[in-house]
C-alpha cells in the first residue's frame, strides 16, 4: 500500500512539473515520439524529415492563427504575408548586416508585431467581415510590396537567405530547433490563455457585448492578441526562412493562409494542439495533391473548400472536440485522467 502511495505521489509530481510547462503527461509523450521520429526507420529518411519540419513550421503557424480565430474570433486572412514579412525582414537583416540569426528572428517577430498592432488598431474597432477583409487587404498589399520591391526582396527572382547552421545540410539537424519552436510558441500561448487575459479573450470570443458589459475593454484585448498571434507568425516565418534557404512573394499567398486556416479548424479551433496534430498529414495530404494532379491547377484549394465544409457540418469542434469525447467517455479510468489532466 505504501509503495501504491509513493508511486500516486510520483505520478502527481510529474504532472505538476509538467503543467509548469503547459503539457498533460499524454502531450509530453507525443512531444518524446516526436523527438525520436527521424531516428526511427523508415522515417529517418531525408525526404520524411523534411516533410516533418515543413509540418511542425505549419503546425506552429497553425497555434499562432489559431489564438486568434480561436480565442477572440477574429480570422486574419492576411496571416501569411505576416509570416513572409517575418521572413523577408530576417533574410535582409542577415543578409545586409550580417545580424546573428536568432536576433534576426526576433527582429522578424518585432516587425510583423508592430504590423500586427497597427492593423489591429484600425480594423478591429470594427466588427465581422470589415474586420477580415482589412486584415486580407493589408496581406495582399505585402504580398504586392514583395512583388515590386525588387531593389529589397528580388521579387519573384527570389532572395537566398543565410542557412541557420551555415549550410543546408542534412534536414536532421533542423528538426530538433524547430520543435524548439513549435514547443516555445505553445508554452506562450497557452501560458498567457491560462491568465486572466486569456480569460478576457474567451469571454470575447464567445460573446463581445457580454465581454463588454462586465467590464472588460472588447477592443484593447482584441488588438493585444492580435499583435501576439502576428508577432509568433513573424518568428515562425523567420526560422522557415533560414531553413528553406530561399524566399519568394507566393508563400505570402491568401491561399497559404487557407491552407492554416483548414488545419485549425480540422484541428479544433481554440484548442492550439489540434492544429499542431493535424498539420503532419495534411502536409503529406498536399504533397500527395501537388504531385499527382499538377495539371489542376486550384484543385488544392477546392478540397480545402470541401474539407472546411463537412468539418463545419458534421463535427464543427473539430478533432479537439471527438478527442474530448473519448476523454469523457473513459473518464472513470485513473490513467486516462492523469495522462488527460
Amino acid at each position: 500500500m505504501a509503495n501504491e502511495n509513493e508511486y500516486d505521489v510520483q505520478k502527481k509530481g510529474i504532472a505538476k512539473f509538467l503543467d509548469h510547462l503547459c503539457l498533460t503527461p499524454l502531450g509530453a509523450i507525443g512531444f518524446l515520439i516526436l523527438i525520436f521520429l527521424p531516428l526511427i526507420p523508415p522515417f529517418n529518411q531525408d525526404y520524411l524529415i523534411r516533410w516533418f519540419i515543413l509540418a511542425a513550421i505549419m503546425g506552429a503557424g497553425a497555434m499562432a492563427f489559431d489564438f486568434s480565430s480561436g480565442y477572440i474570433a477574429v480570422v486574419n486572412f492576411g496571416f501569411a504575408a505576416f509570416v513572409g514579412l517575418g521572413a523577408y525582414t530576417s533574410a535582409i537583416v542577415v543578409n545586409r548586416w550580417g545580424i546573428p540569426i536568432p536576433v534576426a528572428m526576433l527582429c522578424g517577430a518585432v516587425s510583423a508585431g508592430f504590423l500586427g498592432l497597427i492593423t489591429g488598431a484600425i480594423s478591429l474597432r470594427m466588427r465581422g467581415m470589415f474586420a477580415i477583409c482589412l486584415t486580407w487587404f493589408i496581406g495582399i498589399a505585402l504580398m504586392g510590396l514583395a512583388i515590386k520591391m525588387v531593389w529589397l526582396t528580388r521579387g519573384m527572382l527570389g532572395l537566398r537567405t543565410a542557412y541557420f547552421f551555415g549550410s543546408e545540410g542534412s534536414n536532421l539537424y533542423y528538426w530538433y530547433p524547430v520543435l524548439g519552436v513549435a514547443l516555445v510558441t505553445w508554452f506562450i500561448l497557452k501560458r498567457i490563455a491560462r491568465s486572466h487575459i486569456g480569460l478576457a479573450f474567451k469571454a470575447i470570443g464567445q460573446n463581445m457585448d457580454a465581454a463588454k458589459t462586465s467590464g472588460i475593454n472588447p477592443t484593447r484585448y482584441r488588438i493585444m492578441n492580435f499583435t501576439v498571434s502576428c508577432a509568433l507568425a513573424g518568428w515562425i516565418g523567420a526560422f522557415y526562412a533560414h531553413f528553406i534557404g530561399i524566399l519568394t512573394p507566393e508563400f505570402m499567398h491568401t491561399a497559404k493562409t487557407v491552407e492554416f486556416l483548414v488545419i485549425v479548424y480540422i484541428g479544433g479551433r481554440g484548442s492550439l494542439w489540434g492544429g499542431f496534430a493535424v498539420a503532419f498529414p495534411f502536409i503529406w495530404f498536399t504533397e500527395m495533391l501537388r504531385s499527382n494532379f499538377d495539371y489542376l491547377p486550384g484543385i488544392n484549394l477546392l478540397i480545402y473548400g470541401l474539407m472546411l465544409i463537412l468539418v463545419m457540418i458534421y463535427y464543427a469542434g473539430g478533432m479537439a472536440q471527438f478527442f474530448e469525447y473519448l476523454v469523457d467517455k473513459w473518464k472513470d479510468n485513473p490513467t486516462v485522467r492523469w495522462l488527460t489532466t
